[in-house]
């Protein structure tokens, strides 16, 4: 049986952030898509290039950097005339360096760097040498912005960020457009997140005003899902586009964030750790319980055994589709609620299913030697996506909460330090591989015809709690022991007192 999640109130919104590439100039350091950012041969080849350890603090084994001092790890972010510093190192270093430091006060390090290193403060700055270090600057603060936009909802960070930016286009007017092309990026990107979160709570507070209804007015029930959407393929086209879009919205560092423990020496009242930082991972861990509960409650709800049946048949169809589209997340919480204890007792109910493309998917999501059977099917669509040439086929959405269990064992099973001090950056080179890995699978755009019906429907629709799922199980097939029989007592009493109440 997989393990079910806590329900939690229902959250989503139907927004697509848009992509936007910034344009800078043809010299800029060139960039690779995700997908083969971390490939083993680009980390031995690339990561040192020709940069010399002048600072002192860096170590190598076989040309991999293995570790070093925080400093030195800074320094080595940091372009010069002569040296910009690989994609996998930029993206490792900006990722793990939170467990270390606040973001501003990193951005605030590299910002001194660039300006100290560079003579970018200098009155009578030479021209030549400033279009020289400029476009790599640009770049690094193209790729943190790009990369790490939630980052710069700090205000320090926004100030570190515009001062450098100042300095670089003070010294040669050729390079305003391209910062202030960065900037708008950055703040498009700002204001859809924003957007994001207040259609959020709006749809949480329709989902709850529903829910109210629900309780005060069970004769009013909602309709079901077969009446929505009767064709399952087509649910699992919808299940898919909600899947992508709330990935969409999760920051690579929130994986990092999530480990992020509040110094208690630290007096800092906007300590870094205790704000919301891992909001829309939290949001997404929230989808998969909905739908879980959502798939509970529409096989519950019937009071006719047959019905109950034929949705079970119908949730095992979607779930079948889900699998063949490479919706892993999906398929899990679908399975997740159809294992959950109210469903599953329901004997005479799934003695009319037919079971056999059931357990099927069972055994293909089966948690035994730590998911084999499901690690064996992601690394299938993982190779599929990398080949592919529709977005269909190159569609990877993992089952999230066992990405999130790989990650923090990952964090911890290895330390962040050395017994010398140095930060272990083959570690984090690792951690970086597996978040980095995930960010190509988020940017696939979804090739289904999004249905808002169907997809409001999935949203918002009230889902029973456990007792209410309880309750209907009980009133739908009667207890069957001691223990069952005592549950449903209780559960019928305090449910006559709250509508007496109501």
């Amino acid at each position: 049986m997989i393990p079910s999640f806590e329900c939690r109130t229902p959250t989503h919104l139907l927004i697509i952030l848009s992509s936007v590439c910034v344009s800078l100039q043809e010299r800029m350091p060139q960039t690779p898509p995700f997908a083969a950012m971390f490939d083993s041969s680009s980390y031995n080849r690339n990561l040192y290039q020709s940069k010399e350890d002048g600072c002192g603090g860096l170590y190598y084994h076989d040309n991999n950097l293995l570790s070093g001092s925080l400093e030195a790890l800074i320094q080595h972010l940091v372009p010069s005339v002569d040296y910009y510093p690989d994609r996998t190192y930029i993206f490792t270093f900006l990722l793990s360096s939170r467990l270390f430091m606040h973001p501003y006060e990193l951005m605030a390090k590299v910002c001194h760097l660039c300006i100290e290193q560079q003579r970018l403060s200098e009155p009578g700055q030479d021209k030549n040498r400033i279009r020289k270090i400029a476009p790599k600057i640009l770049q690094l603060l193209t790729e943190w912005t790009e990369t790490f936009p939630y980052d710069f909802r700090d205000e320090r960070m926004m100030r570190n960020l515009k001062e450098l930016a100042q300095r670089i286009t003070s010294g040669d007017e050729m390079y305003r457009k391209n910062v202030q092309q960065l900037l708008q990026n950055l703040l498009r990107k700002l204001a859809t997140v924003s957007q994001y979160e207040e259609v959020l709570a709006k749809i949480n507070a329709t989902s709850t005003d529903r829910l109210t209804v629900l309780k005060t007015k069970p004769q009013s029930i909602q309709r079901d899902i077969i009446t929505v959407c009767n064709d399952p393929y087509t649910l699992a086209q919808q299940l898919t586009h909600i899947e992508l879009e709330r990935l969409n919205y999760i920051g690579p560092e929130e994986f990092v964030q999530a480990f992020v423990q509040k110094d208690p020496l630290d007096n800092d009242k906007s300590c870094y750790g205790d704000r919301k930082k891992s909001r829309n991972l939290e949001a997404y861990v929230e989808w998969f319980n909905r739908l879980s509960y959502l798939v509970a409650t529409e096989i519950c709800m019937p009071v006719k055994k047959k019905h109950r049946a034929r949705v079970i048949e119908y949730f095992i169809d979607v779930a079948r589709e889900c699998f063949n589209i490479g919706n892993f997340n999906s398929l899990m919480a679908i399975i997740s609620g159809m294992n959950m204890s109210p469903v599953s007792r329901l004997k005479k109910t799934w003695a009319k299913v037919k079971t056999a493309k059931f357990d099927i998917l069972e055994h293909q999501m089966d948690p035994s030697s730590n998911f084999y059977n499901y690690r064996t099917a992601l690394r299938g669509a993982t190779q599929r996506s990398l080949t592919a040439h529709s977005n269909r086929e190159k569609i990877v959405i993992p089952f999230f909460s066992l990405l999130i269990k790989d990650i923090y064992f990952l964090n911890e099973g290895c330390a962040n330090r050395l017994p010398n001090g140095h930060v272990n950056f083959e570690k984090f080179w690792e951690l970086a591989k597996q978040v980095s890995e995930f960010m190509s699978w988020k940017q696939v755009e979804c090739p289904f015809e999004r249905d808002r019906k169907i997809l409001q429907y999935l949203l918002t629709v009230p889902v029973f709690s456990d007792d209410a799922l309880y309750l209907a199980s009980y009133e739908s097939e009667s207890p069957e022991n001691h223990v069952e029989k005592d549950r449903w007592k209780t559960l019928r009493f305090v449910s006559k007192v709250t509508h007496i109440n109501k």
